[in-house]
């Protein structure tokens, strides 16, 4: 709960956090504008109207309803928060780009992308091992074997990783070969999920679901944080509408209006919301210029051979065309792109 109270002395809101403290609750103030005290309380909502109660002053709720979201929004932080992991940051002002294939087919296939979207100039690769697919026929992916093979891509070309996890059982397991663990759009209010991935010492990517409000978003991400796990990247994909022409509506407004509500990167990934590679670079400078933090993008080196999303998955030369006027974008911003870690020296000769 968020309380603005009126002009006090310093002694006063100290004693007030004291009591709240004592009562189980996690506390905070700072000065709000117009001088007044913006007190932030965390913990059971009963015990947070009793405490309210006490208070001299009357409470003025937030009108946004920060109360519900302190760790996700920006009522106890109003900073922006950066996400690190394995030499890449996300979140600091650089753009970064998380680019490779929708699913990991064999070494070959993810080498191969790895090395193109790490030359074209990528933070880190993406790569997915366990496929949720709609249709029980279609590639469900490599599975732990996927894994494996993520882990030597990142050996020999130095790029973090990103993969999807489903299962909160397999949670350990991606954690010991992923740099990021990503939790879908169809399991962004698997609370079991959000809360084993809340646990891992790992970074967590959460796509927006396909039907989501922001709120929700921000709601699902709140229980990874609450669950002890400070850093979640968020990320919009596009959401179901009523147009049939585009994959997904890729919904740029709340970008905007996440990176204003919150303290959490925001990614977009164009390759979902487009669902045809001809319209990703669009909507990927797009989003660069309404104030994301980065892209997750699809790069495949067959895409008309791919097992799974290759209408929507980039060519590696495309890919290279993307990030080049991806530059120039961000240049006009005065931004720029996120670098990659440095090359591993045993893979120097190789890459």
């Amino acid at each position: 709960m968020l309380f603005l109270l009126p002009e006090l002395p310093s002694p006063r809101v100290d004693a007030l956090l004291a009591q709240a403290r004592r009562e189980g609750l996690i506390a905070h103030a700072a000065r709000a504008q117009g001088g007044r005290w913006r007190l932030s309380l965390l913990g059971e909502r009963s015990a947070c109207a009793a405490f309210a109660r006490t208070l001299a002053a009357e409470p003025l709720p937030c009108a946004e309803e920060d109360e519900f979201l302190p760790l996700a929004s920006r009522a106890l932080d109003p900073s922006d928060r950066a996400v690190d992991f394995d030499g890449v940051s996300i979140g600091d002002g650089a753009f970064a780009v998380v680019a490779g294939p929708c699913a990991i087919e064999g070494e070959e296939q993810l080498l191969a992308a790895a090395r193109a979207v790490r030359e074209a100039g990528a933070a880190a690769l993406r790569g997915g091992a366990f496929k949720p697919r709609t249709s029980p026929y279609s590639f469900p992916g490599l599975g732990r074997a996927g894994l494996e093979l993520l882990a030597r891509a990142r050996a020999a070309t130095g790029l973090p990783t990103v993969t999807e996890v489903v299962d909160p059982a397999d949670v350990d397991a991606v954690a010991q070969h992923a740099s990021v663990l990503q939790v879908g759009a169809r399991n962004m209010q698997n609370y079991r999920l959000l809360e084993a991935v809340g646990r891992a010492a790992r970074p967590v990517l959460l796509k927006r679901g396909l039907g989501a409000r922001l709120d929700e978003l921000l709601h699902a991400a709140e229980r990874v944080l609450a669950a002890g796990n400070p850093n979640v990247l968020l990320c919009e994909r596009g959401v179901r509408s009523f147009e049939t022409a585009t994959r997904c509506t890729l919904d740029l407004g709340g970008v905007a209006w996440l990176k204003r509500r919150s303290r959490l990167p925001v990614l977009v990934d164009p390759s979902h919301a487009a669902g045809d590679r001809a319209l990703v670079p669009p909507l990927a400078l797009a989003a660069a210029a309404c104030g994301a933090d980065g892209l997750l993008v699809e790069v495949h080196p067959a895409p008309e051979r791919a097992r799974c999303d290759g209408e929507q998955s980039l060519a590696c030369e495309d890919f290279a065309r993307l990030m080049e006027r991806l530059r120039a974008v961000l240049a006009a911003l005065g931004r720029t792109l996120a670098s990659a870690p440095p090359l591993p020296a045993a893979a120097r000769s190789r890459v």
